[in-house]
Order: structure tokens, then C-alpha cells, then sequence
């Protein structure tokens, strides 16, 4: 009978869906992962720029003569 060999068991579904789950799991880890490299990289731009131009960047923001 053909159609007995297309059923799809139960535990075979569940094994399926888990498989699918777990890599679900990993493709979500990996781009936080990726996004989080991101952000560091975002971060380290704005640390250079600061260390190079702090004195520069705090003075922006100082009042002259009643500003």
C-alpha cells in the first residue's frame, strides 16, 4: 500500500519539528552574534574618535560668555 509509506509517524513529526526548532535556534544565535559583532564595531569607532578628540568633543559643549 502506498499510502502507508507516505504516513508520517507522530514521533517522526515531532523529531522533525525539533530538528527544525534547534535550527531555528542556531540561525537566530548566529545573527545575534553577527549584530553584536556590529555594535562592537560601532562602539570601537566611537572610542577612537573620542580618545583622539575628547578635549575637542567636551569643549562643543561648554558655554562661551553666557551661550
Amino acid at each position: 500500500m502506498p499510502q502507508e509509506s507516505q504516513r508520517i509517524t507522530p514521533q517522526a513529526q515531532e523529531n522533525t519539528q525539533s530538528d527544525e526548532h534547534v535550527a531555528s535556534q542556531q540561525g537566530q544565535g548566529e545573527a545575534a552574534q553577527a549584530q553584536s559583532d556590529d555594535l562592537d564595531s560601532i562602539l570601537d569607532d566611537i572610542e577612537t574618535v573620542l580618545e583622539t578628540n575628547a578635549e575637542e568633543y567636551v569643549n562643543s559643549f561648554v558655554q562661551k560668555g553666557g551661550q
